[in-house]
Parts: structure tokens; sequence; C-alpha cells
């Protein structure tokens, strides 16, 4: 049965756009779907600016002024299901207003712990926070959804830390395994193409933030003695510096790329020997877990990662884990695997099995369905 689905995403202009996209297509090929939601910057986050889902945005802006807005997008939101996506006043709060003026189901996706990303900020940092009652998303209002969350008609969680704050349906975020496959690029080529032919690449994706263990990685490389090596960052905003007030052995390893779309990123994911995901063990990251990850098993990449989350039960053994916070053990690990090649290609190999039979977006596909089934048959 085709039916209309709307996802509301909290924040069209950043990163959050990107579990919103995975989910509408995974729902896209058997329903008619749309995401829509406001947007800080006024514009689409940049790496799914060419997703083919259609976005519709809505301007952002501090109570009062942002009362206009929820009316305006209360009264054109025209959907049979509706996903919000986060736990955030600008997807589930107006997803819950709409579920009260029309009887339309709700089901709420949450793939990270959005009162943690607050609550590291230390005791004054929270009041402070928590009397910020002009931001639609500031701390007193999200800590209000996290109490209204049973009263979505189902819920999904990206992780196990979530499942046992929340209950609800576990759905890892997933892939689609034919688009990213290793057998479909040179890689050889593609280090060429981005200026690191002859390198072994130590390879960084996303927004890089303290919480994912930047410092931890390049303190790591820093103390490599390897002269092939270079620490490539990819997904960082112009304005990032990693190299502010470090050594000039390390200037000479790290290298910036631009951002760059979605639909670029398996090729040049391709060109790394080595994917890191470094999360430190903090209320930011407890209560998520990094799509990178997924990104890189599909690719066959051999994966170094932290005991974080539930990072360990995904990767099954599949790749390398290291303490988080501990740049001594990254280094070392980091060396185990530049220098036992053949290793560490068999280590990615079998994680690119394990993405295919439990990570792959036909996996999603089927949990998602089954979730719309029973929101349709339920009175």
């Amino acid at each position: 049965m085709n039916v209309k689905i709307c996802l509301l995403c909290f924040d069209i202009s950043n990163n959050s756009l990107g579990r919103a996209a995975l989910l509408a297509s995974a729902l896209a090929p058997r329903h008619d779907v749309k995401i829509i939601g406001t947007s800080k910057s006024g514009d689409i986050w940049y790496p799914m600016r060419n997703s083919g889902i259609p976005i519709q945005i809505y301007p952002w802006s501090r109570y009062p002024a942002f009362i206009s807005t929820i009316r305006k997008m209360l009264r054109e939101m025209d959907a049979d299901i509706y996903i919000a996506c986060k736990l955030r006043p600008t997807s589930f709060g107006i997803a819950l207003l709409k579920k009260w003026f029309s009887g339309k189901s709700v089901l709420v996706d949450i793939d990270d712990w959005e009162t943690g990303f607050y609550y590291h900020s230390g005791i004054w940092g929270r009041v402070g926070r928590f009397l910020n009652f002009s931001n639609p998303n500031g701390l007193p209002y999200t800590w209000l959804m996290e109490r209204l969350v049973n009263f979505s008609d189902s819920i999904v969680v990206s992780n196990r830390f979530l499942q046992n704050r929340f209950t609800g349906c576990l759905i890892h975020h997933c892939r689609d395994t034919t688009v990213l496959d290793p057998d479909n690029f040179d890689s050889q080529e593609i280090k060429k193409l981005l200026g690191l032919e002859k390198n072994r690449v130590i390879m960084f994706m996303g927004t890089p933030r303290a919480h994912k263990g930047i410092d931890d990685l390049i303190h790591a490389v820093e103390n490599l003695d390897y002269s092939d090596i270079r620490l490539v960052f990819i997904g960082a905003e112009p304005s990032f510096d990693p190299l502010r007030n470090k050594s000039l052995s390390i200037q000479k390893k790290v290298v910036v790329l631009p951002k760059i779309p979605f639909e670029e990123l398996p090729k040049h994911l391709s060109a790394a020997d080595i994917l890191v995901v470094p999360q430190r063990d903090t209320t930011d990251t407890q209560g998520q877990i990094p799509a990178k990850l997924f990104d890189a098993m599909a690719m066959a990449k051999p994966v170094i990662a932290t005991r974080v989350s539930d990072i360990p039960e995904v990767l099954g053994g599949t790749g390398y884990l290291v303490e988080p916070g501990n740049a001594g053990e990254l280094a070392r690990t980091l060396q185990h695997v530049l220098n036992n090649p053949e290793e560490a290609r068999e280590k990615g190999r079998r994680a690119r099995e394990r993405c295919i039979d439990l990570y792959d977006i036909k996996v999603m596909e089927t949990k998602l369905q089954n979730l719309i089934d029973k929101i349709i048959d339920s009175p």
C-alpha cells in the first residue's frame, strides 16, 4: 500500500539531514516521500543538495517570531504518516502538534541523545542553556521532547544506548552496498586525482569536532615515523584548521580536502588505506553511532575505532578497537595496520560481507516497512 510520508528534519542545513535522507531513500521505493524542515542557514546541507529527494525548507528564527513558522508548517503539512527525525522541537514537537490537530500517526526516529549534547558543558553551562527560551531547539524544549516520546505511535532508534533509554525498534545506519562497492573504483587512480599518489592514506570523514577525537588522531599520526603517510580530512568546513599550533612534522602529513556532495563519497573513500573513527567517550558520543563507520565497512576499508556506543558490536571483530582518548594506543594500532597490509585488507573484506548481511539499505527498508504496516493496521 502506497502512503504519503512526510519526514521532518529539525535543521535541513546541517548533518541531521543525513539520517532523514537515509530513511527517505529506504521508504521511497514503496511510498510517496518528502522531507520538510527548518533551515538555520536558509540552505540545504551541502552533501545532500543533489539527493533527488523532495525537500521543502521553512525559515528558522527565534521565539516569538518562530510561532508564525510553526503555524505555516502545520497548515501546509499533508501526509498519512509523519516521521520526526530526532527528539527536537522543530521536528518531533511540530509532528506531535500535527498529530493532535489531525489525528495522523507519528513515528519518531532517534539517532542521537539530544540532551547529551548540552550536558557536557558543566553545571553552570547547563543552567544557562536551560534558560535559553528564545531558541526553538534550546535545552528546555529539547528536554521536554524526551518526556513526550511515548505520545508517538512508533519509535526507531539507531543504537542500544538509545533503545535502553527510549525503547523502540533498533535500526542502525545502513548503506546501499551496490553503490558503496570497492569494485567500482580504481583506488590508485583516485589517489592520483586527489594528489595523494604514492601515499598511504589515513582518512577521517565527517564534521571534525572535539568529541570525535580529532586531537587524539592528530597526535597519534604525529608520532608515526612514515614519510609516505597522509592524514586526510574530508567533510570539514572551510574554517577548519587542524594544524594551529602544531609541529612542522605533522603539517607535512595533513591534507584537508574540500567538502564533497554525498554522491562523491564512495570515490573519495576508495582512496583511503585506513579509516579512523576515534570517538571519545562523552555525553555527545554515548548516544550516537557514526554513519561513516558503515561507509567504510561497505567499501571494505580497514577501520580503527574506539570502544564507544555500539561500535564494537557493529564491527563484530572486523575492525581494530582502541580505548577512547588514548592517542598512544591509537598510534600503535595505526602502526600495526600500516605494517600488516594483508591482514588489514582481510579485515576490510570481512567488514564488507558483514555490512551486506546486516547493514545494507534493504535491511532498513524491511524494518521500516514492518513499522509502517503496523501503523496502518492499527485502529
